[in-house]
């Protein structure tokens, strides 16, 4: 699976996105004005890895938030699917959002054998806009405990 470099800029993108069944307007650069951005991509919505791993960062927000991170899951399905995967699978805790094929290429992220859908793939981004961690795997029990490791590793810089 191919992945942005550690150091590359992450492009800056604005989308739908839904949070706690609510949808919104989501802008990157506006969420690292707060902060480091987990940006983790997802396959497909409500399949058993996608939602496990979604449940995995909703229970573990609170720790992601005490390292000063946002986290944010993005996939291709559109955000109407979303809405319902926000509450369900995600607590209402963080929010997800639809990745269109220019943040899908952008990222590098696109699933070859299934095209139109992202890879799982996790980026850690600091507050200047660089990629400072990539997790690229398609199993999903890693990626929140290596972005998690990646987070507090910065804040103790």
């Amino acid at each position: 699976m191919a992945a942005l470099a550690v150091g590359a800029k992450a492009p800056d993108f604005t989308t739908r996105g839904a949070l706690a069944g609510k949808t919104f307007t989501l802008t990157l650069s506006h969420q690292l004005k707060r902060g480091p951005v987990v940006l983790y991509f997802f396959p497909k919505a409500f399949t058993p890895g996608c939602s496990a791993e979604a449940r995995e960062f909703a229970e573990n927000i609170d720790k992601f938030k005490a390292a000063g991170a946002t986290v944010i899951g993005m996939s291709a399905d559109p955000v109407d699917d979303l809405v319902s995967f926000s509450t369900k699978e995600c607590a209402g805790k963080f929010p997800v959002a639809s990745a269109g094929s220019t943040i899908i290429s952008g990222y590098d992220v696109g699933l070859k054998m299934r095209p139109g859908m992202t890879d799982r793939t996790s980026y850690v981004i600091a507050p200047s806009g660089r990629i400072a961690f990539v997790h690229s795997e398609m199993n999903y029990a890693n990626h929140v405990k290596s972005t998690l490791d990646a987070v507090r590793s910065m804040q103790a810089k």
